[in-house]
């Protein structure tokens, strides 16, 4: 059955699927550019601060994550002030400027000379993508029709978590093998590839033209907005409290080669694989309860990894299932804040994004913290735990307060309908006798 584009172009679904693969390369280079630092940590701290590195490793490493911390603060600045000042413009030639803007930005992450100025690269590098994923989800969401927002959600983002079980392992083993700035110069390819395969393939989709950077913003006086970018960034910055130190909890928890360190990064990333299609699937038929059992899941997980982490198989194990149900989360909150947005979906699609790498910044920033410390490669796991905690308790309060607000809008209701009934049936005076 062809696909209605703006109620007058009909597509195909071979040339659906297309646009979204489109899309999903898109999502691939972001995903390996966003994660690959967390698996050269110790090659990155050796090689851009030498001298920390020779006193502590430690320190080194936890000082080197804050280029994770940094492309995480560009995707939270990035990704409200560019989707709100692009929504009017025709969405496919926004996504193909957030793609040479990847390129270029990785590009200079290859090839700056210190650790300030790549903490500076990674900073703009990350501006876009927000943004990206925001009009990604938009188009796909449209491409995909009503009822199917999740899958196309979910769709797109496959590409991201694909990269978590190809990109992100290949990328770090050329790291390795050939030096960290070659791992960037191959994620500066894939972002190329990508913006040339969003040209020929991603139809033309309108903007809105009279949408103004004023209207998107109003979607923050909505109450479930501030609820869902709480427990995005809170919740899932018990990932990234994980994610960041995959590597040392790989070398120096398990015991093993950093040989071993690509490979818990694809078991994640399959993890997160098959969490994202699980999780477009539970999204679209019921986005509070998948929120509530991914949320509790991620709790279970992460408690089980802090406690059977240095045995190699369960740490292997619950890896996975971290990856499984951190991502099963994504396209349940991706479709939760466009529902409570109203009429600001550009901005709301893109500060998902902007919720999730508060929480990278978070996870990152006191995984460190706990690190430098002196506490261990398993206190970030027990910090994810905490921030997750936190996160299910957002969700439910979200959802208490909304109960309670629909409950009382409907007495408003009853009140003002009885009142409409009484005003045009007025009581009868008495007939005298």
């Amino acid at each position: 059955m062809p696909t209605i584009l703006d109620g007058s172009t009909q597509l195909s679904p071979t040339r659906v699927r297309l646009a979204i693969l489109a899309l999903a390369v898109g999502a691939f280079g972001i995903g390996t550019t966003e994660f690959v630092a967390m698996g050269l940590l110790p090659n990155i701290a050796t090689d851009l601060l030498p001298e920390l590195a020779a006193r502590s490793q430690e320190q080194a490493n936890a000082q080197a994550a804050w280029l994770i911390t940094a492309y995480a603060l560009g995707v939270v600045v990035g990704a409200p002030t560019i989707a709100a000042l692009v929504a009017r413009y025709r969405r496919k030639t926004v996504l193909l400027w957030l793609g040479v803007a990847f390129t270029v930005g990785t590009l200079a992450s290859a090839l700056l000379p210190s650790f300030g100025l790549v903490l500076l690269a990674r900073f703009v590098a990350a501006l876009p993508h927000g943004a990206y994923f925001g009009m990604a989800a938009l188009v796909a969401a449209s491409l995909m029709g009503p009822g199917k927002r999740g899958k196309g959600v979910a769709l797109v983002m496959t590409g991201l978590t694909i990269a978590n079980v190809v990109g992100v392992p290949f990328a770090t083993w050329v790291g390795q093998e050939f030096g960290w700035r070659s791992a960037y110069l191959i994620v500066t390819g894939i972002f190329a590839l990508a913006t040339v395969t969003i040209w020929f393939a991603v139809p033309v989709q309108a903007g809105n033209p009279q949408q103004t950077m004023r209207r998107e913003l109003r979607v923050f006086r909505r109450g479930q907005v501030w609820f869902v970018l709480g427990f995005g960034s809170i919740g899932f910055g018990g990932l990234f409290a994980v994610y960041s130190y995959l590597a040392p909890l790989v070398t120096e928890v398990a015991g093993e080669s950093a040989t071993l360190v690509p490979w818990a990064l694809a078991t994640m990333g399959v993890g997160m694989t098959i969490g994202n299609l699980v999780g477009g699937h539970l999204a679209d038929r019921g986005v509070k309860r998948a929120l509530i059992v991914f949320f509790a899941l991620m709790i279970v997980v992460l408690t089980a990894l802090a406690l059977t982490a240095t045995w190699t198989p369960t740490m292997f194990l619950f890896v996975f299932a971290v990856g499984f149900a951190s991502q099963g989360l994504g396209p349940a909150i991706q479709t939760r804040l466009m529902d409570v947005a109203g009429d600001s979906q550009s901005l709301a699609a893109a500060l998902n994004h902007s919720a999730l790498n508060i929480g990278n910044a978070l996870g990152a920033f006191l995984g460190g913290v706990v690190i430098a410390g002196g506490l261990g490669y398993l206190a970030p796991v027990w910090t994810g735990v905490a921030l997750t905690v936190i996160g299910l308790g957002i969700v439910i309060t979200s959802f208490t307060v909304e109960r309670r607000q629909l409950r009382r809008e409907l007495l408003l209701a009853n009140d003002a309908e009885e009142r409409r009934i009484a005003d045009r049936n007025p009581p009868t005076a008495p007939i005298p006798v």
